[in-house]
């Protein structure tokens, strides 16, 4: 079992070079497997959807989305808790308990998946679960800043966070593989449509396995959580983690805050999401209402709903909120991880209904129902953006160590502005013809150069909060900008929902453009104009 550790200074280069680096490293490299896990986990929807589409599961496209849409905002609002959750609980309890919860959403989707006449509302709980995989990043992140130096935490964070985002690509060749082999006992069922997998297409008649998509990561989780518990461990100084106590109170800390999340994401989705057949329904108000209403509720439930020795520690951490570099990295962060996180929730399933049908006028008016079997195969090509994403991130964070985060991340910034405008364009075209797929390879080619823009873009930011942000500050930090970021998995999944059910769906990447233009102005205002609060960190 992992011991804890005391009087821990990564920055003593004794210390460091004779004993730390080793252990550092060791749970670097058990933290991005288990991290890599959540992501595949918490965004598994957006390439079983299309695969539900495929196989005829008796739901509308736009109710379909509401699945990412959920998970989306249940990972993000996880995250708000699991920000906090190292200094109250210890990084390897944390870190064990949180990926041993993933279990439980991915073996209820499999079963579930078993059935096509399986309810909308039994999926929607397991995408509300499924947000554990999203929460995961925050507690992560903030847990491997604690063991690295500042010189190279560039590397470190964006080794993690950049490995661990290849859970999104991992899930998207591995899922659409194991779908077409007979494991774990799932039931047999048969396409309708074209489906595909990296290596090409599958035609209409062709036996499925859909349930594997959830059985599998159960089977790669099992032995990553005994990793976990025996090899990483907790930092117990005053500035990490000071008063952890035992095993089963770190546990019931982790998941009473955890509850927390639940309940307050369950509550935006009762009054955000539309009424569907078979699915809950409160009544719906504005997203742009609903989530800042999430936001608010968590933080202030975990302050009202949790014990005094819990309140202590979040009253230190809270500390965070006062400083004006908490709110510009926030919204600095949105723009790259939130468009990375988002756009890898929803790039599948927009290939899919953009090029996989024919748009067509009947009878003056446009049809986007007829299936286009020349079109691209979703499940070949969703991998390819989040790859180039996740794979790039490390090299931002090295980048910025070496020229400076705000300098690295305002170049890309104008890179994803003309990008996403490009990708709208192109879609504009796609979704008026009746032959989409002749527009498919410039809206990929853009689409991929957005995705490297937001990979470089996540690294340079996480280098610029470690250097501006002191130690004490700079985890909490760390987790609290990703939770707001990850709520990208929310808004673009839904935005494109809006976009595509009222036949524009250009409309959304015009509004992402917009955002990362005042994302611009802030990131210069803060850290390259010449008298900035702090230069080019």
């Amino acid at each position: 079992m992992g011991q804890d550790l005391k009087n821990w200074d990564p920055e003593n280069p004794e210390q460091w070079e004779s004993t730390g680096k080793k252990i550092a490293n060791r749970n670097l490299w058990i933290s991005i497997p288990c991290l890599l896990c959540g992501f595949a986990v918490w965004l598994y929807w957006g390439i079983i959807t299309v695969q539900m589409l495929n196989l005829g599961f008796p739901f509308p496209k736009p109710e379909l989305l509401t699945l990412m849409g959920i998970a989306g905002l249940s990972g993000a609002t996880l995250r708000i808790p699991s920000t906090f959750l190292i200094r109250m609980a210890g990084g390897r309890n944390t870190i064990f308990l949180t990926t041993a919860l993933l279990i439980i959403p991915a073996l209820g989707t499999g079963i579930l998946l078993n059935d096509i006449n399986t309810p909308l509302w039994k999926f929607q709980i397991m995408a509300l679960l499924s947000g554990f995989g999203g929460g995961n990043f925050a507690s992560s992140m903030s847990n491997i800043s604690y063991f690295f130096p500042k010189k190279i935490q560039g590397y470190a964070l964006g080794m993690n966070a950049g490995l661990g985002n290849f859970g999104v690509t991992t899930m998207q060749i591995l899922i659409p593989f194991v779908m077409t082999v007979s494991l774990f006992g799932a039931t047999a069922m048969v396409l309708k449509a074209p489906s595909g997998t990296l290596i090409g297409k599958i035609p209409p008649g062709t036996t499925t396995y859909i349930a594997n998509a959830g059985y599998i990561w159960v089977a790669i989780l099992i032995p990553l959580v005994i990793a976990a518990w025996f090899g990483m461990n907790n930092i117990v100084d005053e500035h990490v983690s000071p008063n952890i106590g035992g095993t089963m109170a770190a546990f019931g800390k982790i998941l009473g805050m955890l509850l927390i999340g639940l309940v307050t994401a369950s509550i935006g989705l009762l009054l955000y999401l539309p009424e569907t057949k078979g699915g809950f329904y409160l009544f719906p108000i504005h997203r742009w209402i609903v989530l800042p209403l999430v936001v608010v509720l968590t933080v202030f439930s975990l302050k009202l709903f949790t014990p005094r020795s819990i309140k202590s520690s979040l009253d230190r951490q809270y500390k965070i909120f006062k400083n004006k570099h908490t709110w510009a990295m926030t919204i600095i962060y949105t723009m790259t991880f939130g468009s990375f996180i988002g756009f890898a929730a929803a790039f599948g399933f927009a290939i899919k209904v953009i090029f996989g049908y024919q748009h067509l006028m009947v009878d003056g008016v446009m049809t986007h129902d007829t299936i286009n079997k020349a079109g691209p195969s979703a499940l070949m090509w969703a991998w390819t953006g989040p790859f180039i994403g996740a794979l790039i991130r490390p090299v931002g964070g090295v980048i910025a160590d070496k020229v400076g985060g705000a300098l690295v991340t305002q170049i890309i910034s104008v890179i994803m502005v003309l990008s996403s405008v490009g990708v709208a364009y192109f879609m504009h075209l796609a979704y008026a013809s009746a032959t989409p797929q002749e527009y498919f390879v410039p809206f990929l080619i853009l689409f991929l150069v957005l995705f490297t823009a937001t990979g470089i873009g996540n690294g340079s930011t996480f280098r610029t909060i470690a250097v501006v942000f002191d130690k004490e500050q700079a985890g909490p930090v760390l987790g609290w900008t990703s939770a707001v970021a990850a709520y990208g998995a929310f808004i673009i999944p839904i935005e494109f929902k809006g976009q595509i059910k009222a036949t524009t769906p250009e409309y959304a990447l015009y509004g992402f453009a917009a955002f990362y233009l005042v994302c611009i102005v802030i990131n210069h205002w803060f850290y390259l104009r010449k008298n900035a609060y702090v230069k080019n960190p």
